[in-house]
């Protein structure tokens, strides 16, 4: 099953306005999405850069996001959801880190998954951990994909 995972900052395939980024304020976007199966007990998002110099460049790790949420608002990596958990990015912090390619437009991938479990990792788990615990429970899927660049 497939989500539609949107965004009233940018369009699919178009450019992330700046204020979402290192050049403006680093604010995460909203964001909205479809509803999932309904045995779906909570969410994951996880945004990367798979254009970064050294390899796939992780933005943000968000998990356990609760069933019942349907979208994350502006500046959401601030106040999370009740029972959300950040893990870390390729920077090592427990944040949302916005655009910032050295050269050159990326791409960068924003992408929910719908789970039926709640996960027992703990804050600060990278992307590998999220990946490896959402095997065999992912119930469905979305991507926005947003550039960023010269």
């Amino acid at each position: 099953m497939t989500l539609t995972l949107s965004s009233n900052a940018f369009a699919p395939g178009q450019s992330i306005p700046a204020k979402y980024t290192c050049d403006g304020r680093d604010l995460s976007p909203d964001l909205a999405w479809t509803e999932a199966p309904a045995n779906t007990k909570s969410y994951a998002l996880i945004v990367d850069d798979p254009d970064a110099p050294m390899g796939t460049w992780v933005h943000w790790v968000v998990f356990n996001i609760p069933a019942a949420t349907i979208g994350l608002p502006e500046s959401a990596g601030v106040s999370l959801p009740a029972g959300a958990l950040q893990g870390n990015n390729s920077s090592g912090s427990a944040r949302y880190m916005g655009p910032c390619p050295p050269s050159g437009t990326h791409r960068y991938f924003f992408k929910l998954y719908a789970l039926d479990t709640t996960l027992t990792l703990s804050a600060g788990a990278k992307k590998a951990d999220l990946l490896k615990a959402m095997d065999g429970h992912i119930l469905a899927q979305g991507e926005l994909m947003g550039t960023y660049g010269e």
